[in-house]
């Protein structure tokens, strides 16, 4: 019913996609130049869609804009709750009170505002690395420490050292946690379990918890999401982040639902935050709870099967890589360590080599050395030439050293 195999030109509109990868990846604008046009490059970088946003999606702010008018706006009505707590009971059994929620432009914004109204300034942020590095960034903005926890791989399938956890989380001074849920970058669905043994130590301590839940919708199939404040329903130093924005590829509408149960928390943040919401996208927004399912479900099967494809191709062309398939995201995380050293620049190796832009560990934090992150968000016929130009990229690099090894030893003998 929906063509997942539309090639769409981003071209021309401003979008991180297309026009910000110089800045974002390398850090430069004009200075750097690559043997391929900027239209030539296959894009797996940025966490956004190359699919259409849901026409329901469209229609609705359509409507919008026949109302012609654009002033302030705010959510007073409670049809958008409705839309979303719906959405929520039906796709994780979990509700929460109408006050309790409030908009933010989106979720690293919030992260910001957050860390400064909880913390002081001598106490710390904690979080399981590798880590979505605004985790980082949001603690060193405010001056904050950061802590991080390393997860352990296991062949690809990553879990978390409580040990380690429960032993930095009891320091006095390390007073919050933020979690990614499911998490960015390794694609971890949390199980019950695991969120309940994390969420036990934080309340131990007494920490703060914020649960970063934006890819919660963009499961593999057969997957369940979890939401953390449904684990511990009574706990209200516990906030939830949620937003349509990856389910449905509309980031820059910047719309996000931050969940404070915690009245003194939600008070501060009232009084300081910039409490306006942009009109068409919480049109946008509602109609994507209220009539998208449909879209996403069938979005699902798609990326399951890219994840597949995915897969089978760096098998068969890539033998020692390591890669399992994440079981949320439309991201994956693949260790090629086995091709690489730990210094070599891979976003820069591959724009040059293949053509193909993507994030390299090294903007996760730690724990993630020689690992690379694709968006496997595109159409099929996209991703297989992307793929195709990465592994011919690595196995040219390969030939060429066993080559020049070959040829250095015939010298020295």
């Amino acid at each position: 019913m929906y063509n997942f195999d539309e090639m769409i030109d981003r071209s021309n509109t401003n979008a991180m996609s297309t026009d910000g990868f110089r800045d974002y990846i390398f850090g430069t604008n004009d200075s750097i130049t690559f043997p391929y046009k900027d239209e030539e490059f296959i894009r797996m970088w940025v966490a956004d869609m190359d699919f259409a946003t849901p026409q329901v999606i469209i229609d609705a702010i359509k409507e919008r804009l026949d109302k012609k008018i654009f002033g302030y706006t705010r959510i007073f009505s409670d049809s958008y709750y409705h839309a979303f707590v719906n959405w929520c009971m039906k796709r994780y059994g979990w509700s929460f009170d109408r006050n309790h929620l409030v908009m933010s432009n989106g979720i690293i914004p919030a992260l910001y505002e957050l860390v400064d109204y909880i913390c002081k300034p001598d106490e710390k942020v904690i979080f399981l690395t590798p880590s979505y590095a605004y985790f980082k960034y949001a603690a060193d903005f405010h001056g904050r420490e950061s802590v991080c926890t390393d997860l352990i791989n296991d062949n690809g399938h990553y879990r978390i050292d409580f040990d380690d956890f429960e032993r930095k989380a009891a320091d006095e001074k390390t007073t919050l946690l933020i979690l990614c849920n499911p998490h960015n970058p390794t694609g971890r669905v949390w199980t019950e379990e695991e969120l309940r043994r994390l969420g036990d130590i934080c309340i131990k301590n007494d920490l703060w918890m914020i649960s970063d839940e934006i890819h919660c919708d963009l499961l593999r199939v057969g997957k369940k999401h979890i939401p953390l404040a449904k684990v511990f329903p009574k706990y209200d130093k516990l906030i939830t982040c949620m937003a349509p924005s990856k389910t449905f590829n509309t980031a820059g509408l910047m719309l996000s639902n931050i969940i404070i149960p915690n009245n003194k928390l939600r008070e501060i943040w009232l009084s300081r935050h910039y409490n306006f919401d942009n009109p068409l996208s919480v049109a946008g927004a509602q109609a994507a709870y209220e009539k998208g399912e449909p879209w996403l479900e069938e979005l699902r099967v798609y990326l399951d099967d890219n994840f597949i494809f995915t897969r089978d191709y760096l098998a068969e062309n890539l033998p020692n890589v390591v890669f399992e398939i994440s079981e949320a995201t439309y991201l994956a995380w693949i260790n090629v360590r086995a091709y690489f050293n730990e210094v070599e620049n891979l976003p820069l190796f591959f724009a040059h080599k293949a053509g193909v832009l993507l994030e390299g560990g090294d903007m996760f934090v730690q724990n993630s050395d020689s690992y690379i992150r694709l968006n496997l968000a595109c159409p099929k016929s996209v991703l297989a030439e992307g793929l195709k130009r990465i592994c011919d990229a690595i196995n040219t690099k390969q030939e060429t050293a066993e080559l020049e090894t070959h040829q250095a030893t015939e010298i020295s003998g």
